[in-house]
């Protein structure tokens, strides 16, 4: 159990460095990086040598659903949580935990539909795509158009579409007994959503206590380290088919398409990098931070990565091993961190202090991965979904959540930033 412990750990520590990361591209592109590093994480501690050969694959999901998440908007609900009233601070953290709630809930989702997929009981990704779609409209014009149920007005809603588009995914494994999808996906809900509310409590301390550290990473990387660790334990402790599918060439092909080239050329795209190269308007600040001789570098990890990752693939014609694993995720880690560096003005001299514990994460995660090799232990497998203490755990996580708010309007006055919903 030991074992079984630090291999969540491990996924936590991956997910939590790369959600930090994420906070400096943001979006629907920099949390898909961040989710397809966090699966290849999983895959690579897990110990089952059947998911090698779908480790693209299962990244390809996680990156989907964790990165759908990116069209909420939520700076204006951080705010809420900053106010100095109980009411509007506990419906800022309790949003929050809303809000990282759907981040888990697609991304453990589809994620824990990819592992539980089998031959003898495949997952009709049309149907389900066309459900959740059709989910995500249909609850977004209700609650929104029809009942003006708003959160963060006068943000975008886009919430709605999310949380539309994860009961219709729930309703697609209740029927169709995904039954370890569906507990992964509640786990997932769970640790994401309270990582993001304990985040944002982390960060008010900080700001309170004048910590000189950038507390707005802090509670990035709680919400992708308690998403990482909740969605690692779903994971560890669920039932998933002996043997799993290989995929046919094509589908490793379209999955590393998307994952390892059409996601980094994204954040490229709509980070300072695009617009100094191709000398579109950029204002003073970035171009103190970001130089020319910066982006040409980024540019050229980016070609590096592109290339490195589709050789190894096609040098084993897309059969994978865990050495090609452990590739593509070193790589696909290293250029995330470098674009990072480079985003926040390591060519113009500027090194923040989170950047430091982003390579000390780094260095950890590569330690336990490369000395330890675990198994899911058969003892600690679940099918069993035990509805009625689901009930239980939510109301344990919103009480704690509403002791927070409880505990924090007490100890500041007017912050920077605060909002006021009521």
């Amino acid at each position: 159990m030991k074992k079984q412990w630090i291999s969540i750990l491990v996924v936590g520590l991956t997910m939590g460095t790369a959600w930090a990361i994420r906070g400096q591209f943001g979006h629907e592109p920099g949390a898909a990086w961040a989710g397809g590093i966090g699966a290849l994480a999983l895959v690579l501690v897990s110990g089952r040598t059947d998911w090698y050969n779908r480790a693209v694959l299962i990244a390809l999901s996680s990156a989907l659903g964790w990165g759908a998440g990116g069209i909420i908007s939520y700076g204006i609900v951080v705010g809420y949580g900053r106010s100095t009233d109980f009411l509007n601070a506990s419906y800022g953290l309790e949003m929050l935990f809303v809000i990282g709630g759907l981040f888990g809930l697609l991304g453990g989702g589809l994620l824990g539909l990819t592992l539980e997929s089998s031959d003898e009981k495949k997952v009709k990704w049309a149907s389900l795509l066309t459900e959740m779609i059709a989910g995500g409209i249909l609850v977004h014009s209700f609650l929104i158009d029809q009942l003006d149920f708003l959160m963060t007005p006068p943000r975008s809603e886009a919430w709605a579409i999310c949380l539309g588009a994860g009961l219709a995914m729930l309703w697609y494994m209740a029927r169709n007994r995904y039954d370890s999808a569906l507990r992964l996906a509640l786990f997932s809900t769970l640790g994401a959503g309270f990582g993001f509310a304990l985040g944002n409590f982390l960060q008010i301390v900080g700001n309170v206590l004048e910590i000189n550290f950038n507390m707005w990473n802090v509670m990035e990387y709680s919400i992708g380290f308690f998403g990482g660790v909740s969605m690692a334990y779903g994971v560890f402790n669920s039932k998933w088919p002996d043997v799993s599918f290989v995929p046919k060439p094509w589908e490793n092909k379209v999955a590393t398409a998307f994952v390892f080239i059409l996601v980094p050329f994204l954040v490229f795209q709509g980070s300072a990098f695009y617009d100094i190269l191709f000398k579109n308007t950029v204002n003073a600040q970035t171009l103190t931070k970001v130089t020319y001789n910066g982006s040409i570098i980024a540019l050229f990890a980016l070609i590096f990565q592109v290339v490195f990752s589709w050789y190894n693939l096609r040098k084993n014609e897309f059969g994978l091993g865990r050495q090609v694993v452990l590739r593509l995720f070193l790589c696909y880690f290293s250029v995330y961190l470098i674009f990072s560096y480079i985003v926040t003005g390591a060519f113009s001299g500027i090194f923040m202090s989170n950047h430091l514990l982003y390579v000390l994460n780094f260095i950890v995660i590569l330690f336990f991965i490369y000395k330890h090799l675990f198994s899911i232990p058969i003892e600690h497998q679940y099918s069993d979904l035990h509805a009625v203490n689901w009930p239980l755990y939510f109301a344990s996580i919103v009480s704690v959540i509403l002791f927070l708010a409880f505990v924090v309007i007490h100890l500041h006055g007017e912050l920077k930033g605060i909002q006021s919903r009521f």
